[in-house]
This record gives structure tokens, C-alpha cells and sequence, in this order.
């Protein structure tokens, strides 16, 4: 894991093509913006997390048992 310190207006490039910058710092939160071509998705961990669940389920589900997804999503 690469730690990098950076400040407001302050940014960091990944693979030439991605630019992620400090918009602000309030409170201990950090207020991030991404320049990425749009072919590239980006994610919150926490909803790509839900989707790799949402698919775990779907591949249990080989009855297609809606109950169980929207069970799944009420939880969300």
C-alpha cells in the first residue's frame, strides 16, 4: 500500500490517465475528485462490496427466487 500525504487543491495521477485531487478537508472528512476517461467505473468500496454480494446471492438463486435478492436489497 502506497500512504502519500496531500493538501487541498493537491493531487496524485495513476496510470497517466486517472486524477484523483483534494477538493476539501472539513472535519476529518476529505472531499475527493476523480478526472478518469469514462470507460473506467469507479466505485465507493462499500457499493462494490454490495454488488459482489448481490452476486454471490444470484449465483446461489438458480431458482430465481425474487424474494431472496429483494430481501437482500431492503437490506441496502
Amino acid at each position: 500500500m502506497l500512504i502519500l500525504t496531500r493538501k487541498k487543491d493537491q493531487s496524485i495521477i495513476i496510470n497517466d490517465n486517472i486524477e484523483v485531487i483534494v477538493m476539501d478537508v472539513v472535519d476529518g472528512k476529505v472531499k475527493l475528485g476523480i478526472k478518469a476517461p469514462k470507460d473506467i467505473e469507479i466505485y465507493r468500496k462499500e457499493i462494490c462490496d454490495d454488488i459482489k454480494d448481490m452476486n454471490k446471492v444470484a449465483a446461489k438463486n438458480d431458482k430465481g427466487d425474487i424474494k431472496s435478492l429483494s430481501d437482500f436489497f431492503n437490506k441496502l
